[in-house]
């Protein structure tokens, strides 16, 4: 058998993980054309077919799945191989692969994102914004942002912001026509907006006070996945919503919406970690990422502390 060439392997791998000729191409930075030849020429010299493919879809036969078993941590410990070499350069280089939720790309990420590119213009952020839950090796991402609660015991993490509490508001125009609940046992009165989770469950609506959790039923006129949507109806007296006060604080700085529950404690979002693989390599962009975050966090609860 003829030694296959690295540039097909590594279009084999993109095509059998991405299920699809054109998002490889997309990837590797290559024509489709260019991605179909390599991935037949890899089948030519290796005498197996290693990807079926119909009219609808793409998969790896069971070859070609073993084969990708085999290839992933021999092509991560390729490419650690020559960004090591990082090290001797003056500064951290490459693309670093992010997986991060709404949130935390809108409140952790999006405030000091400029900051970190202007110190390490050599680092490319690949950035994906999801709510979904990734699998950060088999998806290969170089790292991933969630709560703390939610990453896997096999990974590192590393704490990058402070719990994100929720709050109740609606716009002045609303209370002015029906009126403020007092308590949650009122909101089944109320038009509520309300939102799905990534899993596409409804998010709950929760209050506390005197350590009793109380879980309240709601109705309304609009049920979303985005905050956005939400926030707007809000503002324009479609009912009332529970977001993360960060979503609501410019609004109700700006007087469109008015903080309602006062007294109540209500949910919140676990602090935000950075996560990575324990099984890889640290790469020396990721290992910037992580002092940045890292320092970035204690700079902001010393202000707060100050305050």
């Amino acid at each position: 058998m003829l030694s296959p060439r690295l540039s097909e392997t590594s279009a084999l791998v993109a095509v059998l993980e991405k299920r699809s000729f054109t998002k490889a191409a997309e990837q590797l930075g290559l024509s489709p054309a260019r991605v179909s030849e390599l991935v037949r020429n890899l089948e030519e010299r290796t005498g197996v077919r290693l990807v079926e493919r119909t009219t609808r879809s793409v998969a790896g036969t069971a070859a070609g799945e073993r084969l990708l078993d085999r290839l992933r941590p021999l092509l991560d410990d390729y490419k650690a191989a020559f960004e090591a070499l990082e090290d001797f350069r003056t500064a951290p280089a490459g693309t670093l692969r992010l997986t991060v939720p709404p949130p935390a790309a809108d409140f952790v990420l999006a405030p000091i994102i400029v900051r970190f590119v202007a110190q390490y213009p050599a680092i490319s952020l690949d950035i994906s914004v999801s709510r979904a839950f990734v699998d950060i090796v088999k998806e290969r991402f170089d790292a991933g942002i969630r709560p703390g609660e939610r990453i896997a015991r096999d990974m590192i993490a590393v704490r990058i912001s402070d719990d994100m509490p929720f709050g109740v508001a609606a716009s002045p125009g609303y209370v002015e026509q029906h009126g403020a609940p007092k308590t949650p046992q009122q909101l089944p009165d109320h038009a509520c907006i309300r939102f799905r989770s990534g899993t596409g469950a409804l998010v709950p609506w929760r209050f506390a006070r005197n350590r009793r959790m109380v879980e309240v039923l709601v109705d309304g006129p609009l049920i979303a996945n985005e905050p956005g949507i939400g926030i707007r109806a809000a503002i324009d007296g479609a009912g009332l919503v529970q977001l993360p006060l960060a979503y609501l604080k410019p609004e109700i700085d700006a007087g469109r919406l008015v903080p309602l529950f006062d007294g109540w404690v209500q949910p919140q979002i676990d602090a935000f970690c950075l996560y990575y693989s324990s099984r890889r390599q640290m790469r020396p962009p990721l290992r910037a990422l992580v002092d940045f975050l890292r320092e970035e966090h204690r700079i902001a609860a010393g202000k707060r502390k100050e305050s």
